[in-house]
């Protein structure tokens, strides 16, 4: 038998399993832990607790799957007492660095870390489009984009896989809101999808192969998505001919007809046991199989295909890896937060000048950094600086806490202007603030919101008074600066009273230190959105989120009737000017793009120069969109580069575009247009700096 060939081995090793060997593999169980205390006896003493365990069958060399949540480093709630890891920043944040290979670095360290405890698979990969800015949980995910989403988390999977660990990608698809996910039925039409979230997913499966694809909790057009015969049959195994296995979210198996769907593997079967009376894999599946519901060759194939990314990746070869470096890990948290800043507006404020008195204000600056709650959070080395409850309805409330990470902005900002008049003021009152900011030459103000999973916040303002007192602090001091640490857009009504807007994300173990750089002017700031920052809610698709507030329980259903325009599409497509555009992000230089030129065909290959036309080194992210095809106008990006330049230095970068960035999807297939396209390089989806007319054949290709 080839140890090379994984299909090969998936069917020797398959046909020698029993039948309850079999069925063991189909069924993941949660481990031990302060928010789920009972022990199940399918884990044998002694295995480190974690999110998911599956049985192996040592008698032919099968592994046991022990999984981990890994979106942001491995979590650790409440399951392994004093064990820590990296807390790296928010996945937008890494978006916003717009760079490939710190994607795949920070996927090697979380690998690392997680194979040192024995953990052979990540629940990483989270991919959702962030069509609305309220969804709780995009501070995990990547962006709005398809493109820079499904390119970002391919370099995660593929760093994960590079270590022996499987990773998956979730969650497939459609996980865009967190009211009621469970009894969400999300409604798009079917094309649309292929040219928005999905494509995400087929970007991103494309080039890093995931070991497993998570399905999500809610419905898409009327079917569960672990039970979505068009999602998993059709698309994913069989227009996208994915080898992998198809495995569930916690709770996510409403029966055991999810097999005969698609769907391979039931994961945090204790879950499915309270939400739908029963584990959907177990006896029932069982009984399926014995009443010929579950035809024999349906049960081979969804263990062969948990058997072969087993073999493909690697995970039954596993050999003494050493100690992960945790100094150098740090060091990837923190290239994550100082890429992943974005400085929004500067009218001169930044960099800080020496000397200058300064008051920093909120935001728990004195103690440290916040953190998204949920599956992702991470306990940093020596622990969280503090833990604030603050509770909620449904099963992730009593996850629902502000976690501060020990990397205090204030302390960070004493060490490098260590003979500045720094005051602190927490913030709770805007007369105090104002005390402080009346006493400064220049006043920088911590924002914080507490986001996470299972909860959809609101509105787009700053909890706790916060808006009141910048607005009071700018009012008193009008060179003010305001650091927002959140998983999501905000509403600015102090936007014109400030001078400086930092967007620093949740920034990770290493934020303060990152954030002290960069108003210090150490680090050149070069994050760019990953998200449109809308005005305010009327701008968005859905003003009123559907059932927000319901009891947890409720039946909803969200129309996405933006379809594939979402975010900056959405914007270009009803022309609405956003607060701050995707793609957007300033510097402490400055760049200039020259020279397009364009040649089309099948698709369109692009090429320009970007020059550092400023007095310091710098960092740019040109990117290039399609703004016109024959029949339409229509946005699209096309592709980008991250490019560092010394003052005046100049650097030729060329795009070849995804022929399917350029098509429409319709009647099952990809079809692009005979005629003239428009394509314009710029800063940002609506600074556009230069643009050129292409010709494109007319095709149709892929399924």
């Amino acid at each position: 038998m080839d140890l090379l060939d994984p299909d090969g081995r998936a069917r020797e090793v398959e046909m020698r399993m029993t039948d309850d060997e079999r069925f063991a593999l189909l069924v993941g169980v949660m481990g031990a832990g302060e928010l789920w205390p009972l022990r199940d006896q399918r884990i044998p003493e002694g295995t480190a607790m974690s999110a998911g365990y599956v049985p192996g069958v040592p008698r032919l060399g099968v592994p046991a799957l022990l999984m981990s949540d890994a979106s942001l480093g491995v979590t650790n709630p409440g399951y392994r007492p004093g064990d820590t890891a990296t807390a790296l920043p928010a996945s937008l944040a890494l978006a916003a660095s717009f760079n490939p290979a710190l994607a795949r670095s920070s996927g090697q360290a979380i690998a690392r870390e997680a194979r040192s405890r024995g953990f052979n698979v990540l629940l990483a990969g989270g991919i959702n489009l962030a069509r609305d800015p309220r969804n709780g949980r995009n501070f995990e995910y990547l962006s709005e984009d398809p493109l820079l989403s499904g390119v970002m988390a391919a370099e995660s999977i593929i760093g994960i896989q590079q270590q022996g660990v499987i990773s998956t990608i979730k969650h497939f698809s459609l996980n865009c809101n967190e009211t009621n996910r469970h009894w969400l039925d999300a409604v798009i039409d079917p094309d649309a999808h292929r040219e928005s979230d999905l494509l995400a997913f087929e970007i991103a499966i494309e080039r890093a192969h995931p070991g497993s694809v998570m399905t999500a909790y809610n419905k898409v057009n009327g079917d569960y998505a672990a039970a979505n015969d068009v999602l998993i049959n059709d698309v994913l195994k069989g227009a996208w001919g994915y080898r992998g296995w198809a495995m569930s979210d916690w709770g996510g198996t409403p029966s055991w007809e999810c097999a005969a769907a698609g769907l391979d593997q039931e994961c945090g079967a204790q879950i499915d046991a309270l939400l739908w009376q029963s584990e959907a894999f177990g006896d029932r599946l069982r009984a399926a199989y014995r009443d010929g519901g579950l035809p024999k060759e349906r049960l081979s194939d969804m263990v062969r295909r948990i058997l072969r990314s087993m073999f493909a990746i690697g995970i039954d070869r596993w050999e003494a890896a050493p100690a992960p470096d945790m100094a150098a890990h740090n060091e990837i948290a923190l290239q994550v937060a100082r890429q992943g800043i974005v400085l929004l507006q500067n009218e001169g404020a930044l960099p800080l000048k020496a000397g200058a008195r300064i008051a920093v204000i909120g935001g728990y600056a004195q103690r440290g950094v916040p953190i998204g709650c949920g599956s992702s959070a991470v306990v940093p080395p020596g622990g969280y600086a503090e833990v604030i409850p603050i509770g909620g309805p449904g099963l992730a409330g009593g996850l629902r806490n502000l976690y501060l990470l020990p990397s205090s902005p204030l302390d960070e900002l004493r060490k490098r202007f260590p003979n500045a008049q720094i005051e602190f003021d927490p913030g709770v009152s805007p007369a105090e603030a104002v005390l402080a900011a009346r006493r400064a030459d220049v006043v920088i103000v911590f924002a914080i919101r507490v986001e996470g999973e299972g909860v959809d916040i609101p509105d787009l303002s700053l909890p706790w008074g916060q808006d009141a007192v910048i607005a009071a602090v700018a009012a008193a001091n009008p060179n003010t600066v305001v650091v927002l640490e959140t998983g999501n857009p905000v509403v600015m009504p102090w936007r014109d009273s400030v001078n400086a807007i930092v967007q620093a994300w949740y920034p990770g173990q290493a934020g303060g230190q990152a954030i002290a750089e960069v108003l210090a002017g150490q680090v050149n700031p070069s994050g760019r959105l990953p998200i449109t920052f809308p005005a305010d809610l009327e701008q968005t698709p859905r003003p009123e989120l559907p059932d927000l507030g319901a009891p947890w329980g409720t039946q909803s259903t969200i129309h996405y009737s933006e379809g594939a325009e979402v975010g900056y599409r959405w914007f270009a497509r009803t022309s609405q000017s956003p607060l701050f555009a995707f793609g957007h992000g300033l510097s402490y230089t400055r760049f200039d793009y020259r020279e397009l030129a364009v040649t089309g065909g099948d698709t369109v290959t692009a090429s320009f120069t970007v020059v550092n036309t400023g007095d310091r080194a710098g960092v740019d992210t040109p990117q290039l969109y399609l703004t016109a095809t024959p029949s339409e106008s229509r946005l699209r990006l096309l592709g980008f580069e991250r490019v560092d330049l010394e003052p005046g230095q100049a650097h030729r970068v060329s795009v070849q575009a995804d022929p399917r960035l350029l098509a429409r999807y319709d009647a099952g297939c990809w079809r692009i247009d005979t005629g003239d396209y428009t394509v314009a390089v710029g800063a940002s989806a609506v600074d556009l700096k230069l643009a050129a007319e292409v010709e494109l054949a007319g095709r149709a290709f892929g399924r």
